[in-house]
């Protein structure tokens, strides 16, 4: 059970999870698509916003959400307590209730709470999901039998990170069964912030131009996360998806998955950007973002970086902002 640095992990390195989330392809785009995804849910994605200390700098958050997730993907055990420690410790603190309606299901003063066991699984099943989508579009099809395997590796990871085991469905089939009936149940909704956010996570909009290669860098990542989301949730988010945008994200797709098939005597230099962890393209991308705050440009317009709390204090009390 040997890691990227020779020490044990807490999965093989033959396991399901370890093949599929060292896959570079699946590593920088799964936790996009899961966030834009599991945006639709008010509990989380209101249990998180109101909570993070990284309103104003989104992809710092994803960065860091990234590095945590892969630290117990990938890293030795050692690596893994420490950012399953560190977890928990925020966790403790995301503690709320609705502060207005977020749909039928979801009315105002509903309880929430980072450590509550179904919102833990929803928060696995939405990852999962993502990177087995991913794998299936940009790597290749799992097969039934990798497809339990890693189910049954992300429930592990869900329990590492404190969520009970009996919180999970018990077996893929079971698993997918309810994940399609959720999304296609009338629980889904969209905060007017959650739409927005998750917008621009998409590439549905976006703030500014980015330079050469960057921009075409970003606009492949828009494409591959747009085509992957189910019809429902790009329509949920006004996204326009017409037969071009389908055959570019087709032609993309088959472009990636293509080099994954390259023969084992191809150049050493394609397998390493092909594998091995996407934190530091994280990092990255949280730096750029960090420096744009900086200079006073907003990595999300439009975005508030104060909470809901924050906001209505601001009203009562007639501070800044409360216009």
């Amino acid at each position: 059970m040997s890691t990227r640095h020779g020490e044990p992990g807490y999965f093989a390195d033959d396991s399901m999870i370890r093949r599929v989330m060292s896959k570079r392809a699946v590593g920088l785009t799964y936790g996009v698509r899961a966030l834009v995804i599991g945006a639709v849910h008010p509990l989380l994605f209101v249990g998180t916003s109101e909570h993070t200390t990284h309103r104003a700098t989104p992809y710092t958050r994803l960065a860091v959400t990234g590095a945590l997730f892969e630290a117990v993907f990938l890293g030795s055990k050692a690596e893994a307590d420490r950012a399953l420690a560190f977890t928990r410790r925020k966790h403790d603190a995301v503690v709320g209730t609705l502060p207005e309606d977020a749909g039928a299901h979801h009315r105002a003063g509903t309880a929430y709470a980072a450590h509550d066991p179904h919102l833990m699984f929803m928060t696995m099943a939405f990852t999962f999901d993502s990177a087995e989508v991913m794998h299936d579009r940009l790597v290749r099809e799992l097969t039934a039998t990798e497809r339990e395997d890693l189910y049954q590796d992300y429930v592990r990871w869900g329990e590492l990170f404190g969520m009970p085991r009996d919180a999970a469905p018990a077996d893929y089939p079971a698993f997918r069964r309810y994940f399609d009936t959720y999304l296609n149940s009338t629980e889904l909704f969209l905060t007017e912030e959650a739409a927005l956010v998750g917008s621009y996570l998409a590439g549905h909009r976006k703030a500014y131009r980015q330079r050469p290669p960057a921009e075409q860098v970003g606009t492949a990542l828009y494409l591959l996360v747009q085509g992957s989301l189910p019809a429902r949730i790009r329509q949920m988010y006004g996204i326009e998806w017409g037969i071009a945008d389908e055959l570019a994200h087709r032609a993309l797709c088959t472009g990636i998955r293509t080099a994954h098939l390259a023969p084992p005597l191809a150049p050493r230099v394609l397998a390493s950007t092909l594998a091995g962890p996407s934190a530091p393209s994280y990092k990255l991308l949280a730096r750029r973002e960090q420096h744009m705050v900086k200079t006073g440009h907003p990595s999300m317009p439009g975005v508030d970086p104060r909470n809901w709390a924050q906001r209505h204090s601001a009203v009562r009390t007639g501070g800044p902002g409360a216009a």
